[in-house]
């Protein structure tokens, strides 16, 4: 009997190795692949403008850092005792005004140069719900807990959609013609919108991908098919029923990784994954002479990797 549908990944051609260097933009599940990228020692930069969910919010970061903005106060919003922006995750907040532009600046520099060298550029949409801050009739990627009143909220509309995912793939482009781009919609359920809604937002995300997708070096990873048939089972969230679980995460990146990541990676990231576990070791006494000599035996793995593959820990 088959208790499970699995989805059949075929093997890109356009692969990761170590020598590719990654952009993400996206949700919250952007930042697990990120972290899982991060873990292998890849070359990634994953959200330079924190985590961003609809596609119009990832459209003006890339346009702002293809531009290398210089952010100022102008472009700030004080509430709460902290500076913010509207065009960033919550984590660029601070009660220092000359912090937070110092972030935001230093932030699109770093993301300019590496998206001009990027050969993989991994795209992320949550969610077709959008919040216009009324006082400013501007879309925001983050309200910041200021009062919803301030807010309307409307859905995007297919040709939006598909409109902003046109000019993503453009901008991208612009800064490196070759690069390959990888469209996925998360599986976190953005249930705060309502069961019927959140479904309404992914479809629209979908099916705006789908139909812009077949430009050259434009293709589309199935996480969250992953998540709603293949695992297709509560006991693979969170408690919140609304984040994918660890166990879910681990099982969406080795998909990612037969289909999109070298083979001949594979060795490499094995004797990362002992190195990265043996780090995590907590010794029962770190005098004894068998810790000292995990120790030392830890220590040479570390340097090999450094010196042959330029890998550090």
């Amino acid at each position: 009997m088959i208790f499970r549908t699995e989805i059949n990944i075929p093997k890109q051609e356009s692969v990761i190795n170590y020598d590719s260097k990654m952009v993400l933009f996206g949700s919250c599940f952007a930042e697990n692949i990120g972290h899982k990228l991060d873990y292998y020692k890849f070359q990634n930069l994953t959200n330079p403008y924190g985590i961003l969910f609809h596609p119009i919010a990832i459209e003006n970061a890339l346009n702002e850092i293809y531009q290398n903005k210089i952010y100022t106060e102008n472009d700030l919003y004080f509430h709460n005792d902290l500076w913010q922006s509207f065009n960033h995750h919550s984590k660029f907040s601070s009660e220092s005004k000359n912090e937070i532009l110092n972030a935001i600046n230093n932030a699109i520099k770093n993301a300019n140069n590496l998206l001009t060298k990027a050969t993989h550029i991994i795209i992320t949409l949550g969610t077709a719900w959008v919040y216009e801050f009324s006082e400013h009739q501007q879309l925001v990627a983050n309200c910041h807990k200021i009062s919803q009143k301030k807010f309307e909220k409307r859905l995007l509309s297919l040709d939006e959609i598909q409109q902003s995912i046109q000019n993503i793939i453009s901008l991208i482009k612009d800064f490196q013609p070759t690069s390959t781009i990888i469209f996925t919609v998360s599986p976190v359920r953005h249930l705060s919108n309502g069961i019927v809604e959140n479904n309404q937002s992914k479809a629209l995300l979908l099916t705006a991908i789908h139909q812009v997708i077949n430009q050259k070096n434009s293709f589309y990873f199935p996480s969250f098919e992953i998540m709603m048939d293949d695992l297709r089972d509560y006991r693979f969230y969170k408690n919140d029923l609304i984040h994918p679980s660890d166990l879910a995460v681990d099982y969406i990146w080795n998909q990612f990784k037969k289909s999109w990541i070298d083979e001949k990676s594979y060795l490499l990231m094995d004797e990362i994954d002992d190195v990265q576990k043996a780090l995590q070791h907590k010794p029962f006494n770190e005098n004894s002479p068998k810790h000292q000599a995990f120790i030392k035996n830890l220590q040479q793995k570390i340097d090999y990797l450094s010196t042959k593959h330029q890998i550090h820990f």
